[in-house]
């Protein structure tokens, strides 16, 4: 096993990397995407190059690598069709499946298709000249151990998230994806973890070497303004003199939004000009629909839809407080996004992200009292708002991709001076 160091010295102008994803913007479908755009630019920018392996083709045109479709650079007459969640979950993908039965590009399960991608990377790889392996999370794992039996070259495993985010905890986890999450920490020569937070899991419940595992947190790009008339209707709120409380992100359970809810409830009882809106779609939509009603806060909690673009700029900078309340959250790039905008955030101190911001409210997920008495503060205090605001703001500027870029590079050139 090649041991997995820091360097100072880059030999990113002689490296070439293979690296294995599952999405890409545009087709992305969350924050992984983001972040392999993010790192890919930043790479290139180091003078790597990066050949960025997708399961199907798709209309993905980018400066920053070349891009591999196994429908075109893989096994003749096997094509990865794969318009797949990095989130799904095993029930939710035969729901995907179900609405899509007629057509073929579904396997007969979410696993098919991770296996189906397997397949095809030891020909892949075979064809092409790289220097070093590179897996985003476990539905690409599977094709970057097999690239390395395949090739000889090192082998690097990036954890975004693992499944014991993704269900809440222990009693939920689905041991198929942890067995090949395992496996795939287990295979690599270095595991890459968003954040000491997940590390801290990588370490204690999937045995991992504590060594081998090194923390990259996550940047975010420049955020331009919004510009467009998108969200109108909390203009209109904001105009009669209400505030705003934003939730954006999966409405599932990894992401808090029932201690959102609650802690709303708690608000509304001392100040009644505040909205709540929850951005996003999720397997808990419909059970969050109905906790408002049962609090008797449903005319001031607001479901937008899942919003991108220009919606998505115009509703964060709408909000006069953003919240991330995540149970387990391995890194959160949203709230840098609204820092970024200006606008003032509060986090869940069970989050990666906590660990790199300073100017940013911080509390316990499940503590919804504390939770509802930060809101109060931030809408109610005008000081304490702008503070957060200005300072947020200047601190999220200096959270960068390339920051990320230069670890990985350190991390890249130390197992290729070693091969």
């Amino acid at each position: 096993m090649i041991q997995c160091t820091w360097v100072t010295l880059s030999m990113s102008q002689k490296t070439r990397i293979l690296m294995f994803g599952w999405e890409f913007p545009p087709h992305n479908s969350g924050g992984l995407g983001v972040a392999c755009l993010g790192l890919t630019r930043s790479l290139k920018e180091r003078g790597f190059e990066v050949l960025f392996v997708m399961p199907k083709k798709l209309d993905i045109q980018t400066p920053y690598a070349r891009m591999l479709f196994a429908d075109i650079d893989g096994v003749d007459g096997v094509v990865i069709n794969s318009v797949l969640s990095p989130y799904l979950n095993s029930l939710s993908y035969e729901k995907i499946r179900g609405r899509n039965g007629s057509t073929s590009i579904y396997g007969p399960d979410l696993f098919s298709e991770v296996e189906r991608y397997r397949a095809l990377a030891s020909d892949l790889a075979q064809k092409e000249q790289f220097d070093v392996i590179y897996a985003h999370d476990w539905l690409s794992f599977g094709a970057g151990i097999e690239a390395k039996r395949a090739t000889g070259k090192p082998l690097i495993v990036h954890v975004h998230a693992t499944e014991y985010d993704r269900s809440g905890g222990e009693s939920g986890i689905n041991p198929h994806v942890y067995g090949i999450e395992k496996q795939g920490m287990e295979e690599a020569d270095c595991v890459i973890a968003v954040s000491e937070f997940t590390k801290n899991i990588i370490v204690r419940s999937y045995g991992i070497p504590a060594e081998k595992v090194r923390v990259v947190h996550n940047g975010i790009d420049e955020t331009t303004a919004p510009s467009g008339s998108g969200v109108q209707r909390m203009r209109a709120l904001k105009q009669a003199g209400n505030k705003i409380v934003l939730f954006l992100g999966r409405i599932t359970l990894q992401k808090g939004p029932d201690y959102f809810i609650r802690a709303a409830k708690r608000v509304l009882e001392k100040n009644k000009n505040v909205f709540f809106v929850i951005s996003g779609s999720g397997d808990m939509e419909g059970n969050m629909m109905r906790l408002a009603v049962a609090l008797g806060i449903s005319d001031k909690v607001l479901f937008s839809g899942f919003l991108t673009g220009n919606d998505r700029h115009e509703m964060y900078t709408a909000a006069d407080l953003f919240v991330m309340p995540s149970v387990s959250e391995p890194f959160g790039i949203t709230p840098l996004e609204s820092m970024r905008l200006g606008t003032p955030v509060l986090i869940s101190k069970q989050s990666g992200v906590s660990e790199v911001v300073h100017h940013a409210l911080k509390v316990d997920f499940w503590d919804v009292d504390d939770m509802a008495a930060k809101m109060l503060a931030v809408v109610g205090l005008p000081a304490l708002s702008q503070t957060l605001s200005e300072n947020g703001r200047s601190e999220a500027e200096h959270i960068t991709w390339a920051q990320a870029a230069t670890k990985i590079d350190s991390i890249v050139s130390g197992l290729v001076q070693k091969v």
